[in-house]
């Protein structure tokens, strides 16, 4: 407990301009980008790897490695001959082993490279391919960075168009480090219509912004339910994201409703893309992937 001689103004500054948490946040995050902005390494490619996709939420549970998943499969399926990689950079909580049915170790080549793990035409790596099934990850952030480096650059993925990286929920250290250390193509906003999932959303891309990070669009999950009796669309949590998009000039790129067999393929690792491919959902995933590619082409046009 503070003492109370304790000036707990010097602490935190009360007055009528920062006694708030969004001011507070907005602090926050202008102090990350100027200390990514601060002497950054160049950026290095990945050997091999021609477009690297973020697939970002500001909350966890939002469906951003559902997201990730469908997107890279509908990407191989818009175009089988391209080659793609997915990547899942959460090292406390990776979900692409068991969505993507996936459970060896990866082996290791002649230049000590990890060899990706493939499934439906996906070269895959996790650190949940690392760790024996059910072991806890109890790392502090260094280990966490040490973890990350291996994933970025001790992987040999051969040839990729599109690298689809997974990322944590959050801004936090391993966000910045995938930012500072590799040449993002794009990101992708993945949230909820709930006021809680749209606000963290807003960081996202306020953070994207200032890391100069181009913003492809939002995906909204779970906006909405089909009625049973005439297969209505019925909104959810109202129109949140419509409004957060017009704010900060982005588009929503798609809005896929709550369905059960998402969750159920998910966990029998056969995502709804391969399990149901006449399902409209599978077409809103196809839909997603058309638009990232088209974005990747226009703007390798401008450069």
């Amino acid at each position: 407990m503070l003492s109370r001689s304790f000036n707990i103004k010097k602490l935190i500054r009360i007055d009528a301009f920062c006694f708030s948490t969004a001011t507070i946040q907005n602090e926050i995050d202008g102090h990350k980008a100027k200390i990514m902005a601060r002497g950054l390494p160049k950026k290095k490619p990945i050997e091999g790897v021609k477009d690297i996709i973020l697939v970002s939420s500001g909350k966890g549970g939002v469906g951003k490695s559902t997201t990730s998943v469908n997107l890279a499969l509908a990407l191989k399926h818009i175009d089988p001959s391209k080659h793609i990689g997915l990547l899942d950079s959460d090292i406390f909580g990776p979900s692409i082993p068991l969505m993507m049915n996936l459970n060896d170790f990866p082996q290791i080549d002649v230049n000590k490279m990890m060899e990706p793990l493939r499934n439906y035409g996906i070269k895959c790596m996790s650190m949940g391919f690392l760790i024996e099934p059910g072991a806890p990850v109890i790392w502090r952030g260094l280990m966490v960075m040490q973890a990350l480096q291996k994933l970025m650059r001790e992987v040999n993925w051969g040839e990729i168009d599109y690298l689809i990286v997974d990322t944590p929920p959050g801004t936090g250290d391993t966000l910045l480090s995938l930012i500072q250390n590799l040449p993002i193509t794009g990101a992708i906003l993945v949230t909820t219509p709930q006021v809680a999932a749209l606000q963290v959303t807003r960081r996202g891309a306020t953070m994207f912004e200032k890391l100069s990070i181009p913003v492809i669009g939002i995906l909204e999950n779970m906006s909405s339910i089909s009625c049973p009796n005439c297969s209505t669309e019925i909104p959810l949590f109202g129109a949140g994201t419509q409004k957060l998009a017009k704010e900060i000039n982005c588009r929503i790129l798609e809005q896929i409703p709550l369905e059960y067999s998402i969750s159920v393929q998910n966990d029998k690792g056969i995502p709804i893309v391969v399990s149901e491919p006449e399902n409209p959902i599978t077409f809103s995933y196809r839909s997603l992937a058309k638009k990232v590619v088209e974005f990747v082409e226009n703007k390798a046009n401008k450069i």
